[in-house]
């Protein structure tokens, strides 16, 4: 595109004319309602162009800032605001560590007494060898009264955590005491003999008045009554059902070898669901209660042998009997 002489003259007549418009003068009169001096003042159009652009980016920066404190005030007002609720949280934190410790005192006293009554020692060695001393909570409960705040939480919960983590091993030993101990109660009539442990005894082992001949003699079991017939009768214990019979005196009756010789004998029965030579679990019905043989209501009569001698079950009963 090509630009001729006389296109570049009037280019230069417009700037020439714009300057000199923007340079015409211009005079400001300030007149007041009072008899007062009339003020004036010269000034052009490039100037009060200049001087209201002026003016208008000043109240337009004002305005911004103004805005942007304004936003600034809320936020602080919404931080102090999520702060207090913090602070709230970390008292109501505090305090519940404060709870956990106690609980943990208490606790360690329990577990304490426990292992030492069935002959356990917690060994700590393997735990955190700077956190615990003696393998209790002895420097928990001790610990520095200068760490304070967060500090003191977080040490406190690390040591309470290396502390339980030791309680592990001695808890698993009393866990396979008992179940060894489960173990040794479920091979010997160690239960009521009645399904639910209801009935009472009517007649305890040993001497008593026959309740037929009104002799005395003496009684080789024990008889429990629930003043009805039917009643499931259960195994006392696991073992091998070696009689199922009739006598003319137990009436229906089963026998059953446990382990370490002993043997039990449930007489009277009305009905029998287990056949010689069957293996039953401790609490597995065996039959019901009834009035066969020799007998003057519905009862249970229930023997414990050791090898040949009769014992008074009573020794090996539940201890619902003697509530």
């Amino acid at each position: 595109m090509h630009i001729t002489v006389k296109g570049l003259l009037q280019i230069k007549k417009a700037i020439l004319a714009f300057f000199k418009v923007c340079d015409s003068k211009l005079t400001i009169m300030v007149v007041p309602h009072s008899q007062g001096k009339v003020v004036n003042f010269q000034t052009n159009i490039f100037a009060l162009v200049f001087g209201v652009i002026l003016i208008l980016g000043i109240a337009s920066s004002f305005l911004y800032f103004n805005n942007k404190m304004v936003a600034s005030n809320s936020e602080i007002a919404k931080l102090k605001e999520e702060n207090r609720k913090t602070l709230a949280s970390l008292d109501e934190l505090r305090d519940d560590n404060n709870n956990l410790i106690q609980t943990a005192k208490r606790f360690e006293t329990t577990l304490s007494q426990s292992l030492s009554l069935l002959g356990i020692n917690i060994n700590t060695s393997n735990s955190s060898s700077s956190t615990l001393n003696n393998g209790d909570l002895s420097s928990l409960f001790d610990h520095n009264d200068n760490v304070s705040g967060t500090l003191q939480e977080s040490a406190d919960i690390k040591q309470l955590t290396a502390y339980l983590e030791s309680a592990v091993q001695p808890i698993e030993e009393i866990s396979k005491l008992i179940e060894n101990q489960g173990t040794l109660f479920s091979d010997i009539p160690s239960v009521w003999p009645i399904k639910g442990g209801i009935g009472h005894v009517s007649m305890a082992f040993g001497q008593n008045l026959h309740p037929i001949t009104g002799q005395w003699y003496l009684h080789k079991g024990m008889d429990f009554s629930t003043y009805r017939q039917g009643d499931p009768v259960i195994a006392t214990a696991n073992g091998q059902v070696v009689t199922v019979s009739y006598d003319a005196s137990f009436g229906n009756n089963i026998i059953i070898k446990h382990k370490h010789g002993i043997y039990t004998r449930y007489a009277h029965l009305s009905t029998i669901r287990v056949k010689k030579g069957q293996f039953v679990s401790q609490n597995d019905i065996i039959g019901t209660i009834g009035n066969t043989g020799v007998s003057t209501g519905p009862h249970l009569h229930y023997e414990v042998h050791i090898g040949s001698d009769v014992v008074d079950p009573a020794k090996y009963v539940t201890m619902k009997m003697a509530k």
